[in-house]
């Protein structure tokens, strides 16, 4: 079954057999909970790729993981042992390489514990079993060893090997035969570790036997790279297909499912009633009819030290007990605490007191769904009811794919409102307030402004040797806007906003009158 997503439940056309989780952070969301108790699966890559630390991890955090008593209503002195066994692993290799040299490597990673080994964890070679035996004498390796470690996760690390052992695809594709035999008699589920050649032609005789097919990769993008991992096939549950960015990090392997197939469904129902929210400025909150509206989007337009930031950390301030969050890509949390204190500005103490979190992801590289899913956790944990993501540009050039942005916007966007957040995000335009799209066309933030229920527009303007800066409110959701025209300052305290529209009436009346010259 290949639905556009994942079914959390633990049973699926196996007849009701238990999922087993890979333990990697993000793959068992893709895969609606782990994989299936007694299937056998490919996970394929080009060299580099990260499958040995794939199948490694798999292992530790499967062998470490502790017999489920709670889920059997009893504590662990009542159970019965022989009811919960423990997790045991087997890693079977058909490379060169020794296992010291491949533990040296895995050692520095946070998922290693060495107590695992040998007990719940055995390594073993059978290079020179399948030289000998050939693919007869590895299934018999396999079987034996299998139920004599009482293995019920086991990892064969060099599939490709076995391969070229077979005297023909036929034999090949009996080997796997037989492999899926021994899965389904011992319940123990099989990791078929395998290269491919950068662009190789992903379909095989085997991917069509086997119950999944994983396949990790590297690309360039740009003068960066980038690791991707994919779910081709997988069979008895949905999962989320297309493309998902992963890192190996200090931990190990982490997976971000790709945010807008993440969240094609909010996680709950929108919350539309609640009381408006003030921006902290008087003013603007009657341009917008009243104030934000609860749960809204609020999108600020403006060149680059028109005083966007100024605004947002206003609007974070506003409600000293609504936890905030503010996410930035161009300024250190240091520098905006600087800023906030050097204009007086409430915030400043909330982000003291750790009421106000700061979130800074610098704008020269990084993981556009990473960035979604630390932003998304940390609403959660916090119980965030104010965000402020200071830079959607630099969000869509980490995004790199230049048409995901406004899918990743919509995505954000409608979880937010399902989380009851009032969130507010900035955009450059150009010094006249018109947004400014990528030099190539292909920049899609050109309908981020339908996306957001309001659009705030700020834009400077010049008159003889000065230049006066000016705000209006282009749209507002529900609400009877005024969308006139209004002169702001900077000042201690923040913007200053005029309480009406006449001094900006009569500063563009001086611009454009043909005996003064416009701008």
């Amino acid at each position: 079954m290949t639905g556009a997503g994942p079914s959390m439940g633990q049973a699926g056309a196996y007849g009701g057999l238990e999922r087993v989780p890979t333990g990697i952070a993000g793959l068992d969301e893709i895969l609606g909970g782990g994989l299936f108790r007694g299937g056998v699966y490919i996970v394929q890559g080009t060299p580099g790729s990260g499958k040995t630390i794939f199948g490694n991890q798999a292992c530790y955090t499967h062998a470490g993981a502790s017999p489920a008593y709670e889920d059997m209503g009893a504590s662990p002195a009542t159970c019965d042992p022989g009811a919960a066994p423990e997790h045991r692993a087997l890693y079977v290799t058909l490379l060169a390489e020794s296992h010291a040299r491949m533990l040296g490597h895995i050692a520095p990673l946070g998922f290693f514990r060495p107590d695992l080994i040998p007990d719940r964890i055995t390594y073993l070679s059978a290079f020179r079993t399948l030289q000998d035996g050939g693919l007869a004498g590895l299934l018999t390796l396999l079987r034996r060893e299998t139920a004599h470690r009482e293995a019920s996760l086991v990892v064969l690390d060099g599939l490709v090997a076995a391969e070229e052992t077979a005297a023909s695809t036929l034999e090949f594709k009996t080997f796997i035969h037989e492999l899926q035999t021994q899965a389904a008699a011992t319940g123990a589920t099989v990791l078929l570790l395998t290269s491919a050649s950068a662009g190789a032609d992903l379909v095989a005789a085997e991917h069509t036997m086997v119950d999944g097919l994983i396949v990790l990769s590297s690309r360039l993008a740009g003068w960066r790279a980038e690791r991707e991992i994919e779910v081709r096939k997988f069979r008895g549950g949905g999962f989320l297909r297309g493309r998902h960015a992963f890192r190996i990090t200090d931990d190990g392997v982490r997976v971000f499912p790709r945010i807008e197939a993440r969240l094609r469904v909010p996680s709950r129902r929108d919350p539309v009633e609640g009381p408006a929210l003030t921006t902290g400025l008087p003013p603007l909150d009657a341009m917008l009819g009243g104030g934000l509206p609860h749960a809204s989007t609020t999108l600020v337009g403006g060149p680059a030290g028109i005083g966007k930031t100024t605004l947002g950390l206003q609007f974070l301030g506003a409600d000293p007990e609504a936890p905030g969050l503010l996410c930035g890509f161009y300024e250190s949390e240091a520098a905006l605490l600087a800023k906030a204190r050097a204009l007086a500005l409430p915030v400043a103490g909330l982000i003291e007191r750790g009421r106000v979190g700061v979130m800074w992801q610098p704008a020269t590289e990084g993981l556009i769904d990473e960035v979604c899913d630390d932003l998304l956790r940390d609403i959660r944990n916090r119980g965030v009811r104010r965000v402020f993501i200071d830079g959607l540009d630099a969000m869509s050039r980490i995004a790199g794919d230049q048409d995901r942005i406004v899918r990743i916007f919509a995505a954000l966007t409608a979880e937010l409102r399902a989380l009851g957040v009032t969130a507010m995000y900035t955009r450059e335009t150009d010094l006249r307030g018109t947004f400014v799209d990528a030099p190539s066309g292909s920049g899609s933030l050109r309908q981020t402004s339908s996306v957001a229920e309001n659009v705030v527009l700020m834009r400077s303007c010049a008159l003889r040797s000065g230049r006066h800066r000016l705000i209006a409110v282009a749209k507002v959701r529900d609400a009877r806007i005024d969308p006139r025209l209004r002169v702001f300052d900077i000042r201690p305290g923040g913007l200053a906003i005029d309480d009406g529209p006449d001094r900006a009436e009569a500063i563009l009346a001086d611009r454009d009158a043909p005996s003064r010259g416009g701008e």
